[in-house]
């Protein structure tokens, strides 16, 4: 079953991340929205694979294929993402551990979670929230950022580190993003109707983490050198800070309950599929708008600096003013749609095509 909340949410992230990606790189303009896109898009990764996984399970597929398939896909997104990092950021940012690679790692690792406890699942996840700031603390997290980017040695130390601790998209503790998702749909869509929380716990909960989130921000200034320092460090993406933590995670969930409520469980608005077109269309395409509108806006640039005087990141963030950037992403997203909407949605084309015919 489709539900269009997760259509609504992938949707907003997507248009998010072009909405920052289009004046950030060629104007070096940071929306006050920078930030939100990220959290939601890896909070449903969590959320499709739970409802992927019911899908396969009702069908009567084994364990064993179930694996196999989430294996290949995760593999697949992992390997999408080394390719992004060097035909979009340059081979120089190939370890830069981005976002693609962190969803490829976060499916490998649920399928070795959803065979366990959903309580195995919520300790991981706390887990990581709490060790994240001593891991950046003991990687010594600023070295690897000294020109407001993340580089590396090409040393297997380095390489690790990254992946775990100070890469863009690190595992900890984005890990927690997917899991709090992942956890959220295991918990709302239990194939035990009586055995399901009540929406409004979701709603509350995540209104909970928002909240304590503020506090953090307002106390922070009040606490130790050390808390302030590593713990309550302000509002930030890079590092997540335990405040963007929580606050992201709580933002995520609660849109995620309201909607369910509201749009999935509504059969007057459900009963009518073209009131979600919109959404549909982007949310089917979302892995394939993501790597497109990199290119369509990095690539130019880089060639343009190589021609200019052959540094190809000449003109990284001046490319243009900032009223020409935004528009040129807004245009970019409706020729996105005019185009994938003409698509037959019984096919499958672009990035999420070729997933669907490799990895089943």
């Amino acid at each position: 079953m489709r539900y269009p909340s997760v259509d609504i949410l992938r949707t907003v992230a997507i248009v998010v991340m072009v909405l920052v990606h289009f004046p950030e790189n060629l104007s070096n303009y940071i929306p006050p929205f920078t930030g939100l896109g990220a959290p939601l898009f890896t909070f449903l990764s969590g959320v499709s694979y739970r409802l992927w996984l019911n899908g396969q399970e009702a069908r009567g597929i084994s364990d064993e294929q179930i694996s196999k398939i989430t294996i290949r896909r995760g593999l697949f997104v992992f390997g999408v993402g080394f390719a992004f990092n060097i035909l979009i950021w340059l081979p120089e940012d190939t370890f830069n551990w981005d976002v693609l690679t962190f969803i490829g790692s976060a499916i490998l690792l649920l399928n070795l979670l959803r065979r366990l406890p959903i309580s195995i699942s919520v300790l991981i996840a706390i887990i990581s929230i709490v060790i994240s700031p001593a891991l950046r603390a003991t990687a010594e997290y600023s070295s690897y950022w000294e020109n407001g980017y993340f580089e590396c040695d090409l040393t297997l130390t380095d390489i690790t580190i990254g992946y775990l601790a100070t890469g863009y998209f690190p595992i900890f503790p984005w890990i927690t993003f997917s899991l709090a998702g992942f956890i959220t749909a295991t918990l709302l869509f239990n194939p035990v109707q009586d055995e399901r929380p009540a929406i409004w716990q979701f709603t509350i909960f995540g209104t909970g983490l928002f909240l304590l989130a503020m506090i953090g921000l307002q106390i922070r200034n009040y606490a130790p050198a050390i808390i302030s320092t590593h713990i309550l460090s302000g509002w930030h993406m890079f590092p997540p800070s335990t405040e963007y933590v929580f606050a992201t995670i709580g933002m995520a969930m609660f849109l995620f309950a309201v909607l369910h409520q509201f749009v999935d469980l509504n059969p007057k608005l459900c009963s009518d599929v073209s009131r979600f077109r919109v959404f549909k269309t982007f949310s089917r395409y979302a892995f394939t708008i993501y790597l497109l509108h990199h290119m369509v806006h990095l690539w130019p640039l880089w060639f343009y600096g190589y021609l200019m005087g052959g540094e190809t990141t000449a003109y990284w963030q001046n490319a243009m003013p900032v009223t020409i950037s935004i528009p040129l992403a807004c245009l970019f997203l409706l020729v996105c749609y005019l185009v994938l909407r003409r698509i037959n949605p019984d096919d499958r084309y672009g990035v999420e095509g070729w997933m669907r015919w490799l990895c089943g």
